[in-house]
């Protein structure tokens, strides 16, 4: 197929910044799901915890949050 070659690279220059930013973009949505699939107190791995919603109380699950810092603040949420 033409474009996917690295010959096919050479002879097309102007492709490589598309492949740039297709491959930027893929990495950046792969990380970003498995980002959220670690860190949001949504997803739960662990079985071992019965609440395990309780673990984020005083955690920042945010991905930028500049003008709180979590740890310093009590969670509004009741305790079970």
């Amino acid at each position: 197929m033409k474009g996917l070659s690295l010959a096919s690279l050479k002879a097309h220059p102007s492709l490589i910044p598309l492949y740039v930013c297709v491959l930027v973009g893929a990495t950046g949505a792969t990380f970003y799901t498995l980002r959220l699939a670690t860190r949001n107190p949504d997803v739960s791995w662990t079985r071992k915890n019965d609440e395990p919603w309780n673990e984020y109380s005083n955690k920042q699950y945010k991905f930028y949050s500049p003008n709180l810092d979590y740890s310093k603040i009590e969670s509004p949420a009741p305790k079970f």
